[in-house]
């Protein structure tokens, strides 16, 4: 009865992956043939699981939408996520479902094994997040995992790195703090090999791995990490300072850019954007989506940046610029 039972919970596993699988390579997967298959679906369908069957040369089976949720089953990675993704909703991420975030992570939780939750703890607990996730370089969930728990447990890694004129090195780091900035996630640690602190991206970063070693942490140089990161990315000879003076009031404009920009008052009508970026792409449209009037104080390039665009846009519409 436990092969049995296993058995079917693999199946259903595997129909949760897949929008449709083949008869034979289903049942090629778990081992057994064709009619103890469409025994085990036959059982998944009493426990409410709606499995569609398509006969034939190219038949096999699919798991619809039924009426109601059904369990899932979840692998460990696929577990981390789902617990992350609902702290962060229940944190406010998307507006209106905190409460039921809420709800269903407390249901998650509660049958996590111990060695899940160390993980969801340990990304959570050495996160430092100031802006809204978004789109950027595809980082591993194992990589994230594992760095998270070397700062956490305050144990020595090492790592390879590729910086970013493609140079690799092997890194040996007290980590120190995850920080999840613009469209990036970066590790805060004090370099043992150059004796001073760095930010690494983790999307440059391979074969993270504990050395078993414990140590004292440091005193940062910075009021905290993600100041430590903002302060290195604003340094760099790619990056561009822009200001602009924008003519509505500070809280309409913060509720457009979020906390891509730094909003301070002038007066009630006017504000003050000013934002560190890598091109003048990313500037020009969002001072076009806040729909009021602005003046760009610097730099001189955003100004002709935009001047650019206003020609481009107009004639895409066939109006003659003024």
């Amino acid at each position: 009865m436990a092969n049995t039972s296993s058995r079917t919970l693999r199946l259903l596993s595997l129909l949760q992956t897949h929008r449709f699988w083949a008869g034979d390579e289903l049942a090629d997967r778990l081992g057994v043939s064709a009619r103890t298959l469409r025994r085990d679906v036959d059982r998944l369908r009493e426990l409410g699981y709606p499995v569609e069957a398509r006969r034939g040369i190219d038949g096999g089976y699919q798991l619809a939408a039924g009426a109601a949720l059904p369990p899932l089953v979840l692998d460990d990675d696929e577990a981390v996520a789902l617990a992350i993704g609902l702290r962060a909703a229940a944190q406010g991420a998307v507006a209106g479902i905190e409460e039921s975030s809420v709800r269903a992570l407390a249901k998650v939780a509660r049958i996590m094994p111990p060695h899940l939750r160390r993980r969801v703890d340990a990304l959570r607990d050495m996160t430092q997040q100031p802006a809204p996730w978004s789109t950027g370089p595809n980082v591993d969930a194992s990589i994230l995992t594992a760095v998270a728990q070397a700062c956490r447990d305050e144990e020595r890694m090492r790592f390879s790195y590729t910086a970013q004129t493609t140079e690799r090195s092997a890194r040996h780091v007290e980590p120190h703090r995850l920080v999840a900035l613009g469209h990036r996630w970066y590790l805060v640690a004090y370099d043992l090999g150059r004796g001073d602190w760095r930010s690494f991206r983790l999307d440059r970063m391979e074969n993270p791995r504990a050395t078993g070693m414990r140590f004292q942490p440091r005193e940062l140089p910075a009021a905290d990490a993600v100041a430590f990161v903002r302060s290195g990315l604003d340094n760099l000879p790619t990056r561009r300072r822009i200001e602009a003076l924008v003519y509505a009031p500070a809280a309409n404009v913060r509720n457009v850019v979020g906390r891509w920009a730094t909003v301070e008052e002038v007066d009630d009508a006017t504000c003050r954007l000013r934002m560190t970026v890598e091109n003048l792409d990313w500037p020009a449209l969002t001072l076009g989506a806040i729909g009021a009037d602005f003046e760009v104080v610097r730099p001189a390039e955003l100004v002709e940046h935009i001047r650019q665009l206003g020609i481009r846009f107009a004639r895409a519409t066939a109006v003659t610029p003024t």
